[in-house]
Parts: structure tokens; C-alpha cells; sequence
């Protein structure tokens, strides 16, 4: 089973418990850095793209595009020797997913997509609250490095379940010790739109699908998974009451359930 992650989000935010509830089930469990966060390969010569310029729909040119980070991943599984996998993706992780259907068919055994959307332009966009902590300004400061974290995890989390700060202090400080590089994310960024919609592309997918989102979901709004299910014939959606942009530890045990029972033999 591969686990791919979100934007700017580095593979120890896969928690090791979910991983293992996952392992015990006979799944061989891999998680990675995608390319430019952690401690895969950055591409920092390529520059930063004028993101603001491709939210408003200009043609700018990026260091690289969704198709380069599924290829990424099938290299790897190409490493490991692994000709299929349960494909899970969240987020970002979730488009590279679905571009590793559309692209790369046989090396996806069955593909669960969390959180993420379609690139189509005309579903709802991100609450304002949501993209200013998306996109706000970068600190080499570990402190306000912290306390962004939080803020961040704050806005995404959703209204209806609780927030176990001291759980994402621990993760922060992880992640920065680790390999802090925010340089990676509106390169990242710029991958995801400047690859456009995948709506078309996804309807000849024949790859047993799965589709989890939250219903307060406020950077990929609920329409975003819809989109999703909507496309890829036969899928199946399951959307969570109350829960927004992460995994409280509450629904942990239901989208666990979700994927067991999409990936079993």
C-alpha cells in the first residue's frame, strides 16, 4: 500500500499508529517524501513560480507538474519491485494518485483519494481563512514555525472535533527538525494548478475507487470530493459529518475501516 501525502507535508505526517493498524492487516506499508519536502530530492535551482499569477488564471511556467510526482512514485515502486499497489492518497496526495490512475493504470491495484478534488476550476475554492494560512508567509524560525502550525491546524481542522494541540506541537517539531524547506511548497503548489482539471481524464478510469472527504472541509471544499466520485465511474464516496481539512482522532477508526474493506482481497 502506498500512502502519498499532502502539499508541503513530509511522510511522518502518516502516523505510525494508522500505518500499523494498516501493516497488521497484511498490508506492506509505504510512506515517502514526495519530491521537494523532507528528505527527497529539492529543486531549488528551478526558482519560485509566481503563484499568485496562476491563481488568476496567466500562463506561468513551473519547475514541474502532478504527472512528474506520480512518476516519482512509480519509480519508487519501481525500486521496490512492487508491480501494484493500494494507491491512498490525501490531499495533494490524492491528485498524484489519481494522475497515477490516469497515467500509470496497471501499477494501481485500487485507489483511495482523501480530501482532494479534480483540478476542475469551477468548484467552490478555499475559504479565505484557509488560503491565507496556505499561503502565507514563510519563517525560518522555529518558534513561529510552531506557532503557524497551529494556527494552521486551527482553521483546517474543522468545527465538530477536538483539537489535540499538544499532538500537532509534537508532529511540528518533528517535521521541522527533520528537514524544514518551505522553498518546496509553491513549487508544489504550482503543480497542482498549473496541471489543470483531470475531471475528463478521470472518467476512463476502470480502477476500483474509493473517495473520503470531510463535509467542513474549508481548503478542498466537499465539491471536491464529490467532483471526484462524480467522475470516475463506479467509485464510491463516503463523506465525514463535521470533518475538515485532517484526521481527527475520532474518524481515524471509520476512513481506517473504509480503506480495509476497499483494498481486501
Amino acid at each position: 500500500m502506498l500512502l502519498i501525502m499532502g502539499l508541503g507535508t513530509q511522510m511522518i505526517r502518516w502516523d505510525e499508529a494508522f500505518c500499523k493498524a494498516l501493516a497488521a492487516q497484511g498490508h506492506w506499508v509505504i510512506r515517502f517524501d514526495n519530491r521537494d519536502v523532507g528528505l527527497s530530492t529539492k529543486f531549488d535551482q528551478a526558482g519560485i513560480p509566481d503563484i499568485m499569477s496562476l491563481i488568476l488564471g496567466k500562463k506561468v511556467d513551473v519547475p514541474y507538474r502532478l504527472k512528474d510526482m506520480a512518476a516519482d512514485s512509480v519509480g519508487l515502486l519501481d525500486v521496490l519491485r512492487v508491480k501494484s499497489a493500494d494507491v491512498v492518497g490525501v490531499s495533494m496526495g490524492g491528485m498524484i494518485a489519481q494522475t497515477m490512475a490516469i497515467h500509470y493504470p496497471k501499477r494501481v491495484r485500487t485507489l483511495t483519494s482523501i480530501m482532494s478534488s479534480t483540478g476542475n476550476p469551477n468548484l467552490p475554492q478555499a475559504r479565505p481563512e484557509a488560503m491565507e494560512v496556505l499561503l502565507g508567509p514563510a519563517t525560518s524560525n522555529r518558534t513561529d514555525y510552531l506557532a503557524n502550525e497551529l494556527k494552521a491546524a486551527k482553521v483546517l481542522h474543522g468545527p465538530k472535533y477536538h483539537l489535540n494541540e499538544d499532538y500537532v506541537r509534537k508532529y511540528s517539531e518533528r517535521e521541522y527538525d527533520r528537514c524544514y524547506h518551505p522553498q518546496g511548497l509553491p513549487r508544489q503548489l504550482g503543480a497542482i494548478i498549473g496541471s489543470g482539471s483531470r475531471s475528463e481524464a478521470l472518467a476512463k478510469v476502470k480502477i476500483p475507487t474509493l473517495v473520503i472527504h470531510g463535509s467542513a472541509d474549508p481548503l478542498i471544499p466537499v465539491e471536491g470530493g464529490k467532483d471526484t466520485a462524480k467522475s470516475i465511474p463506479g467509485a464510491k464516496l463516503l463523506i465525514i459529518e463535521g470533518m475538515g481539512h485532517s484526521f481527527p482522532v475520532e474518524v481515524v477508526p471509520q476512513i481506517l475501516r473504509a480503506i480495509l474493506e476497499h483494498t481486501a482481497p
